[in-house]
């Protein structure tokens, strides 16, 4: 059976339209992401045979009942959500612990009875992508500065779930081919090095969307722009983290199998 994985950019689509901000449905999005990968399926006439293979997770079959929620989410909902993400990976146990001790200053308590709202659960996936890169405190410093009072959105610099779209569309726009890893062209064959032209492209198109966004101060809107630019090196880290785990385990299990 295959998997039925969301990447960042859908996962944020989906959080949009449970949270109304969209005029599409959580089915529709789910809809569009699974028809996505696979084009080649419904142009040969194979589409029931190709979702009848997809093993479609019990979040995702109580997500696609709603049109949108006010209801929040249960922490075990959060994580399997967050499981569904490409190249994350969530524990209920982890998760309790952000929420009760390492991120308590971020997350104070539910804020819809005994559940999270969307953007708390979007402050959650960001957590997990910063910390390919970051220790909790540095994690805890930088949201701090973005999120200003936890418990009310009017203050923040930007909303959780508008930064974790944010810089996940800006991954996929430079990711074209889909393969995990941000394109970069104009190689120069002549040095030894690129990596000022990776940060160069990554910082470009942060600096880009802060300078958008309108109401904030230039010292606002840079912090908003290092915030991104950080996240996006963090998605990029978390990839190839998963594929150093992906050959590691391989190895450890294939060994003298063959």
């Amino acid at each position: 059976m295959e998997t039925f994985y969301l990447t960042r950019k859908q996962m944020a689509g989906l959080l949009m339209s449970l949270a109304g901000k969209t005029d599409r449905t959580p089915l529709a999005t789910l809809q569009e992401a699974w028809a996505k990968s696979h084009r080649f399926d419904m142009e040969h006439g194979k589409t029931l045979g190709a979702f009848v293979s997809t093993s479609l997770p019990p979040i995702f079959e109580k997500l696609i009942k709603m049109k949108s929620t006010g209801e929040g989410f249960s922490l075990t909902d959060i994580v399997a959500l967050g499981n569904q993400i490409e190249y994350a990976q969530y524990s209920v146990t982890s998760v309790q612990n952000w929420v009760k001790r390492d991120f308590k200053s971020l997350i104070p308590s539910p804020r819809l009875g005994k559940k999270y709202s969307i953007d708390q659960t979007a402050v959650l996936f960001i957590i997990d992508d910063l910390k390919a890169t970051l220790d909790f405190e540095s994690i805890r410093k930088l949201l701090m500065l973005v999120f200003n009072h936890p418990d009310d959105d009017a203050y923040d610099v930007v909303s959780p779930l508008r930064l974790y779209a944010a810089y996940s569309s800006i991954f996929e726009e430079l990711d074209q081919n889909n393969d995990q890893v941000l394109d970069l062209s104009g190689h120069d064959s002549g040095l030894r090095n690129h990596d000022h032209m990776l940060e160069h492209l990554i910082k470009q198109k942060a600096d880009e969307y802060a300078g958008a966004v309108e109401g904030l101060s230039d010292g606002q809107k840079k912090l908003l722009s290092h915030t991104i630019f950080i996240a996006m090196v963090s998605v990029q880290t978390s990839y190839f983290q998963s594929l150093a785990k992906r050959y590691l385990n391989a190895t450890l299990f294939l060994q003298d199998l063959v």
